[in-house]
């Protein structure tokens, strides 16, 4: 319905109104994306470590410790924490490796859309190739029979299925929804998007099937192959990297490796891409800054939008906070895909006659069904990691004073200056 750039910015500020679209793209470039991209560029720089140990994730110059986000909020309301968290600002050989990923990849999406797009083509062809190949050596060629028996054996067994499961399966979701978002980043890109009506639904469909199988054969891969202990115990939290050392000694721990930093490399090509058209999507509506909205003349991309995501992301890779991120990232995801439906629904009351290109499947019965699922997450989160998941709530709130500061200042320059 609405193929412009921008994606779900635009789909909540048309189906809620400006204000939530606006908290999206706030939250976006605070947290979401941002966080993500530290995230990964420097999972890029954990696992060079492993071909390059001095790339070492100690920090070897302080710019001193502050509380966590949630020790602040929680103390704020006088219940300090039992066990406080500090984040400790400053370098490290794996932070400096991760920044420079992001800095270079920002410089190759600027110089245009084409030269990013072969380039993330190109890693995602090597790196489903080589999942595919470990995928095999897993289940097939190098599975360890007892590992299997262990993991596969007894899964049903001694499992309590009460409701009091409910909680622990949702805070366990924050991994594997983490890894699976961004699947809808290629709507900030739709007005550079050939045929958007067919080739986004296309793309979104596809890709999220794909990636879904991928990820469900590989853990089946990595139980076929590592006892449970084994994958508690990999270092750094490496399992893939466990697996194929397991199976083919230190030369499948390379192989691995690499292929994850293939993997994360490219990853982040499509997120830098992704991301910057929101916030220029954003300047256009006059809610961010103007040059932000600016195109670069020579290569026609959100130059000053890449820029600007660019320094907050290496600014979070210093603080070294991705671990916590990680939490702050998924609840503010979730409320908001919580929140997209929710505007998918209305604009069914506020648009009836809109042209609707793509038919959602089973209506009103799936996106209802998609909405309980979010909302026990959210609350199961809410509950389970109040450190990480009310100061998310927080970052969302500060977005609504800064939205009408904004919206007032838009409203008295005849420029959107």
């Amino acid at each position: 319905m609405y193929p412009r750039a921008g994606g779900q910015y635009v789909f909540l500020r048309e189906g809620l109104g400006p204000l939530w679209g606006f908290l999206y793209g706030w939250t976006l470039l605070l947290v979401i994306q941002t966080g993500t991209i530290a995230a990964v560029a420097v999972a890029f720089a954990r696992f060079l470590g492993v071909l390059v140990p001095a790339v070492s994730p100690d920090v070897f110059l302080s710019l001193g410790t502050i509380p966590s986000l949630g020790d602040m909020l929680f103390t704020l309301i006088g219940r300090p924490p039992a066990t406080p968290s500090t984040i400790e600002l400053g370098l490290s050989e794996q932070r400096l490796v991760g920044i420079g990923t992001v800095v270079l990849l920002t410089w190759i999406n600027v110089r245009g859309v084409k030269t990013g797009a072969w380039l993330q083509t190109m890693l995602t062809g090597v790196k489903v190739i080589g999942v595919g190949g470990l995928i095999l050596a897993g289940i097939i060629f190098a599975r360890r029979p007892e590992a299997a028996a262990q993991n596969f054996g007894n899964l049903f067994t001694g499992v309590d299925w009460s409701l009091a499961l409910v909680p622990l399966v949702g805070a366990a979701m924050v991994g594997s929804l983490f890894s699976s978002d961004a699947w809808n980043n290629v709507t900030f890109a739709a007005a550079e998007v050939q045929n958007p009506r067919k080739n986004l639904p296309l793309a979104m469909v596809l890709g999220t099937a794909l990636v879904g199988l991928i990820y469900v054969l590989a853990n089946v891969a990595y139980l076929s192959v590592l006892p449970l202990e084994a994958i508690k115990a990999a270092p750094q939290d490496r399992v893939a990297t466990a697996a194929m050392q397991a199976m083919f000694g230190d030369v499948g721990r390379t192989l691995m490796a690499i292929l994850i930093m293939i993997s994360t490399f490219g990853c982040n090509v499509g997120l830098i891409l992704a991301g910057a058209r929101v916030s220029w999507a954003m300047s256009k509506d006059g809610l961010f800054f103007k040059k932000v909205g600016q195109l670069d003349p020579v290569h026609n991309t959100p130059k000053m939008a890449l820029w600007v995501q660019c320094v907050w992301t290496c600014v979070l890779a210093i603080s070294g906070s991705y671990g916590q991120l990680l939490d702050y990232v998924i609840f503010a995801a979730v409320l908001f895909y919580f929140l997209t439906c929710v505007a998918l629904m209305r604009l069914r009351f506020t648009r009836p006659d809109i042209e609707r290109p793509v038919k959602t499947l089973a209506y009103p019965v799936l996106p209802i069904v998609y909405l309980l699922g979010t909302g026990t997450i959210l609350v199961v989160l809410l509950l389970e990691k109040p450190l990480y998941t009310w100061p998310g709530l927080l970052i969302v709130a500060l977005g609504v004073p800064v939205y009408f500061l904004w919206s007032r200042r838009s409203a008295g320059s005849p420029a959107g200056a």
